[in-house]
């Protein structure tokens, strides 16, 4: 009998009851097919190699049905074959089955493993301090392209590419540059962290500092790169300059049980790290100098208790104030300063904070927010915590941008049919004043602004994408530049000053 047709009988029979010797010879056959064609890419426990980490935490973005094709036709732009002539259907099926698969227990990556994987390509002192271009270095943009896993250095003024480089698959939680522009680090789902030097358009080092990792931040001094994981559940700090490891943080409460990290975010005027945990009920502040309130050493953890756990949160522009949501649709405001939650929030559906934006309107602070499960974006007084407007959109969106001096915030439609359409409001007024389908049929997502604020760049969400520029006042299309699904774009400036517009 043939292999697949006896694991495909295998498979029937415990699914109607057979015995547990059964089982385990289905398990083995699938191990043993997982070892002959997947290992040495992806590693022998699925932790990655070569090739990224098969757990269900870093597929979260593939669908199984995807993951069978990508099985069987291979990966554009990646080493991944293409194994349609080597294995049947019922073999592809059950490798997907058990990449998706959870391990039995919670893996450790710690200094060990991360030592083992840091490369230093170029020490930043034997590298030149000028650039080998000639641009306005605060108003360059580095715009993350999916379809391929690359990168592009663009100009900001005249919107011509400086350089496209190749990165780690899947990155996720956004570029943070260092507090000059010189280098940018990029993390990836599989925990990979990068440094590049813009500059000298190389990278400078990498590390793997985590098996899944949600996102890094940076401090203010570029000394010091804070990595926030789901797998396992740790934050690894690491040192700016070549990326060493420095520390390894277990995520866990006073009874000792562990948690994923949510996110990790840079406060500059605190000289701290604020940490939003995704299965404990705190808020984590970790100082990086003494200047931090009750820490007297570096990296000391600041616990503060939260209503619920947070699965996304906005800083304010003081960075005393976190707002938080969960997916049980719990919102709350909590003042760093008091250490204590001082309002719960009334938002409806899965706000997405970490896109929040603020501007001031009719004298005061308003917070605006989109939301991923309804079609609305929720405008938020932020002295006395109301809801003072509902704008309903075309559908649930991800994304919301705007800058100091434009009178608009752009916010998308990302999920559901009408994902091509693009709002754009009126901050004086809260009305959505146009509805901009740039490329119908095709998702339009993420706008980011250039420093001045007068372009306003946004992505169509394709393999055979585009960045298209506007006018930011008249909204009238300048130039597209085609590109491989480009999704977020990254000022130099708007990142580097805060601005209220952006997330940070």
């Amino acid at each position: 009998m043939k292999p697949a047709c006896r694991l495909f009988l295998t498979i029937i029979f415990i699914l109607h009851g057979g015995y547990s010797v059964a089982a385990e010879e289905q398990k083995t056959d699938i191990e043993l097919l997982y070892t002959k064609h997947c290992s040495e890419c992806h590693g022998a426990d699925r932790l990655g190699a070569m090739g990224p980490a098969l757990l269900p935490q870093n597929l979260k973005r593939l669908k199984k049905r995807a993951a069978v094709s990508v099985i069987e036709h291979g990966s554009p732009a990646t080493q991944m074959p293409a194994f349609h002539d080597k294995l049947g259907r019922v073999e592809i099926q059950s490798l997907v089955e058990y990449i998706y698969t959870p391990l039995e227990r919670i893996p450790q990556w710690g200094m060990e493993q991360m030592h083992a994987s840091h490369v230093v390509y170029h020490q930043p002192s034997d590298l030149p301090d000028k650039p080998l271009f000639s641009a306005d270095l605060q108003n360059l943009f580095i715009v993350v392209e999916l379809a391929d896993h690359h990168a592009t250095l663009l100009d900001g003024d005249t919107f011509i590419p400086i350089h496209r480089f190749p990165t780690r698959f899947a990155l996720h939680g956004g570029p943070k540059y260092s507090n000059n522009g010189r280098y940018v680090f990029f993390a990836s789902r599989d925990g990979w962290i990068s440094k590049f030097d813009i500059y000298n358009l190389k990278y400078v080092a990498e590390i793997r500092a985590g098996i899944n990792t949600r996102n890094i931040a940076v401090s203010s001094d570029g000394r010091y790169v804070m990595v926030a994981n789901y797998l396992p559940h740790t934050l690894t700090v690491l040192d700016g300059r070549d990326l060493a490891p420095l520390r390894v943080i277990p995520v866990t409460d006073s009874s000792g049980r562990s948690s994923r990290v949510s996110a990790v975010y840079a406060a500059e005027p605190r000289n701290s790290f604020i940490v939003a945990l995704k299965d404990i009920a705190e808020v984590w502040e970790i100082g990086y100098s003494k200047l931090v309130p009750a820490s007297s050493t570096p990296f000391a953890i600041r616990r503060i208790k939260a209503e619920s756990y947070l699965d996304d949160f906005f800083l304010n522009q003081d960075y005393n104030l976190i707002i938080g949501t969960s997916r049980n649709g719990n919102s709350q405001v909590v003042n760093l300063d008091s250490g204590r939650v001082i309002r719960k929030l009334e938002l409806p559906g899965m706000p997405h904070l970490g896109s929040g934006i603020t501007w001031q309107y009719q004298g005061r602070s308003v917070l605006a927010t989109p939301n991923m499960k309804e079609g609305v974006v929720s405008i938020i007084d932020m002295t006395t915590w109301k809801i003072i407007k509902r704008i309903d959109t075309l559908g649930p969106g991800f994304f919301m941008r705007s800058h100091e001096n434009s009178p608009y915030a752009w916010v998308d439609v990302f999920f559901g049919p009408d994902s091509d359409a693009m709002h754009v409001i009126d901050k004086s007024t809260l009305k959505i004043v146009k509805t901009l389908r740039p490329a119908p049929g095709k998702v339009s997502a993420h706008v980011e602004f250039t420093r001045d604020g007068s372009r306003a760049l946004l992505s169509i969400w394709d393999k055979e994408g585009a960045l298209i520029v506007y006018d930011s006042r008249t909204l009238k299309e300048l130039k597209r530049i085609p590109m491989r699904k480009p999704s977020g774009k990254y000022n130099v400036h708007n990142k580097l000053t805060r601005s209220s517009g952006t997330s940070h």
